[in-house]
């Protein structure tokens, strides 16, 4: 009885050795059937490009994939990091912008409105003043003469 039994163990593993063998050599002649992709299709059949293109291509696309699998952590601390830069530079340039035209205001109060009993402060206003779109400055010129 023993000898049956390991008989039919011995059966069983070569029937599901052969079972898979058959089932990998249909996945192996699926895979030789597929079609190229539409781009080597063009690209290298029909223009007719260099096979060392399509090697690095295909090295390249493995390397991006295998990249992106083991780094997903960091490509999200990046593209947050560029998310992050891209929502504020706006802000950042308007306020750069507004800063300049405060210093150029300033300059521009002091030189040509010959105000020497201004303070700092009344200046700085003055000058905001003139860049959000006051006329405060012309006002001042009516009053002196």
């Amino acid at each position: 009885m023993e000898k049956k039994e390991s008989n039919n163990a011995k059966d069983m593993k070569n029937q599901s050795f052969e079972a898979k063998k058959m089932k990998s050599s249909s996945k192996s002649n699926i895979q030789k059937d597929k079609s190229l992709p539409w781009w080597v299709e063009f690209l290298f059949v029909q223009i007719g490009l260099p096979d060392k293109f399509l090697i690095t291509i295909l090295k390249n696309k493995k390397k991006l994939k295998d990249f992106f699998k083991n780094d997903k952590k960091s490509i999200f601390v990046f593209l947050f990091f560029i998310t992050f830069l891209a929502y504020f530079y706006p802000v950042v340039r308007q306020s750069k912008n507004k800063l300049e035209c405060q210093t150029i205001a300033k300059d521009y109060i002091s030189k040509n409105k010959n105000l020497m009993k201004i303070s700092r402060k009344e200046l700085s206003m003055l000058s905001t003043n003139f860049c959000n779109g006051g006329e405060e400055i012309y006002e001042i010129d009516n009053i002196k003469r």
